[in-house]
């Protein structure tokens, strides 16, 4: 039942209205999902209890299916109070701005971001970057309007999951409208990863 949200002007780079729909159970719930989605990677299971699951995730979904709405209404990327405001498609993290003018923060790869031989997906990493430098950018800029205009990742060492990472990023120059920005991502002393990327300043109504 997905439908409009009724007075939005629809268009532009809307910025994610606070709200508390879905309770104190919310947190919960999509830290649920996100053990699902870990389980669904590594279960090795008797072919009866994969018939059972799959038989209760389709009564799961069916119970929601009635409630599905758009993204203006949904509390999803609108909960404030959670990590990631409740958006189950980013990588679990947390940051902060730190005294001289940098993010800085950690992360953590699930078994759901596993790739191969124990290493994150080099795909995950592209998310969690695209995540730490869109914050870096904003935070650091003041300015929330923005699109990525590419990312640029290199691949140090092997990333490993089920552990606790560092994230920080800052802004390298301003020319106009074009914000450029660096981060890294390390174990310890470590480096595992390093990208940069362009983020640019949206016009009015520019979606």
């Amino acid at each position: 039942m997905t439908t409009e949200r009724p007075g939005h002007p629809g268009g532009g780079f809307n910025p994610p209205e606070p709200t508390t729909k879905g309770g104190p159970d919310y947190g919960r719930f999509i830290d649920g999902v996100r053990r699902l989605q870990d389980h669904a990677r590594a279960v090795d299971a008797p072919d009866e209890v994969i018939t059972e699951a799959a038989d209760l995730l389709e009564k799961l979904s069916e119970l929601l299916a009635p409630f599905d709405t758009d993204e203006w209404r949904s509390p999803s990327g609108r909960r404030m109070d959670l990590p990631v405001r409740g958006n189950i498609l980013t990588i679990p993290m947390s940051a902060h701005k730190t005294d001289d003018g940098r993010i800085e923060g950690s992360a953590r790869f699930a078994r759901f971001h596993l790739g191969r031989n124990g290493a994150v997906h080099g795909g995950a990493l592209g998310l969690l970057f695209d995540s730490v430098l869109g914050l870096t950018s904003s935070v650091l800029t003041g300015g929330p309007y923005q699109r990525t205009a590419y990312l640029k990742i290199n691949y140090r060492h092997i990333v490993p999951i089920e552990k606790d990472l560092r994230i920080d990023g800052g802004v390298d120059r301003v020319d106009g409208r074009k914000i450029f920005v660096s981060g890294r991502l390390r174990d310890g002393d470590v480096l595992l990863a390093e990208a940069d990327a362009l983020f640019v300043r949206l016009r009015p109504g520019q979606p």
